[in-house]
């Protein structure tokens, strides 16, 4: 296996507001490569200080961890106050200043990276086009594509500036939708052509844009694939790969999602995703589907982990984290007031 571990294409969530005993001697093993934190997880500065710097400690100089988030803003945002309570991304579309997007980024940033999280799984780029879509709306910049390509390359450039890497989320477009992913397996009938005047542009507005992230919809795309979601399917991954032309790490949404898990075992989906063209496997919760994958990624063979595992260093090299926070403490007047324009 040489200087990585298969593990290192492994992110992980946990119940609880402590480090699990498990899940920290798997890091001290480098056979995990991030932890992602949700609000169950979370209690205050100090609790979230403490925990993150316990997960860094752990992991061994040679497979550093990162840390994850989900801070979007608007109805997905894990910290909240004392942290500063953004706005959802639609009001700050509406707002339609680039260059407050961008302060948000920064602002955004500096608190993650006052924590040590070097990863935030934001910004959603589905160009929101279906009132009826139950899992979108208004984390949206915006109904249209140059709209939504615009913030989020203002936003990326905010964030990444700070050394948190950005996550450009959900391709390929997860925007005219009628039913969540989390609960089933939606399908999306538009032409080719209109991937390509709609949802497809703001993903290459973030590429352009040098998002080190991209994550996937478990999705089916009808006119890519009619059988596999995007997480799963090297059709929709080959586009984003070559002809789109991005290179960084793509993560594939959650594999505890109903989309995958009612259709898939966790053995299947891992390599079907590693083949597909994923680097980097999400399981944000339970213990069970976490060691599964882990097995799973652990039994396959290096021509489909050492591209990935490769991506994933350069991504840690560049956006780590860090091991210690800094003494900044919230909240962050300048950012609340940031915040309290945007929502005006």
């Amino acid at each position: 296996m040489g200087a990585w571990r298969p593990g290192q294409l492994l992110f992980a969530g946990f119940e609880g507001t402590r480090a699990p005993r498990d899940l920290l001697g798997l890091v001290r093993e480098g056979r995990v490569g991030g932890v992602i934190l949700f609000a169950r997880n979370l209690e205050g500065p100090e609790q979230v200080r403490q925990l993150v710097a316990e997960f860094h400690a752990s992991a061994p100089a040679a497979h550093p961890l990162m840390v994850a988030i989900d801070q979007e803003g608007g109805r997905v945002q894990r910290l909240r106050a004392p942290w500063t309570e953004w706005p959802p991304m639609r009001t700050v579309g509406e707002h339609d200043r680039p260059s407050h997007t961008r302060a948000l980024g920064t602002a955004l940033g500096r608190e993650l990276a006052d924590l040590g999280i070097g990863l935030d799984f934001a910004p959603v780029v589905d160009v929101d086009t279906n009132p009826d879509n139950p899992v979108i709306g208004d984390r949206s910049f915006a109904g249209t594509a140059e709209a939504v390509g615009r913030h989020a390359a203002a936003l990326i450039a905010g964030l990444q500036g700070t050394g948190v890497a950005a996550c450009a989320k959900h391709f390929p477009g997860h925007g005219d939708t009628q039913v969540d992913s989390h609960k089933e397996l939606p399908r999306v009938a538009h032409a080719i052509e209109r991937l390509w005047a709609v949802e497809l542009p703001p993903f290459r507005a973030a590429i352009e844009a040098d998002v080190a992230s991209v994550m996937t919809a478990h999705v089916v795309m009808e006119a890519l694939d009619p059988e596999l979601p995007a997480t799963l399917s090297p059709k929709v991954l080959g586009l984003l790969r070559h002809e789109i032309g991005f290179d960084g790490v793509v993560f594939s949404d959650d594999l505890e999602m109903a989309a995958v898990a009612n259709h898939h075992t966790p053995g299947d989906a891992v390599r079907l995703a590693l083949e597909a063209g994923c680097d980097a496997l999400l399981t944000c919760c339970r213990t069970d589907v976490r060691n599964a994958t882990l097995a799973a990624l652990e039994a396959l063979p290096d021509r489909l982990l050492e591209h990935p595992a490769r991506r994933i260093a350069a991504l840690k090299a560049r956006y780590g984290g860090g091991t210690k926070s800094s003494d900044v403490l919230p909240p962050y007047a300048a950012h609340t007031e940031l915040a309290s324009q945007l929502s005006g």
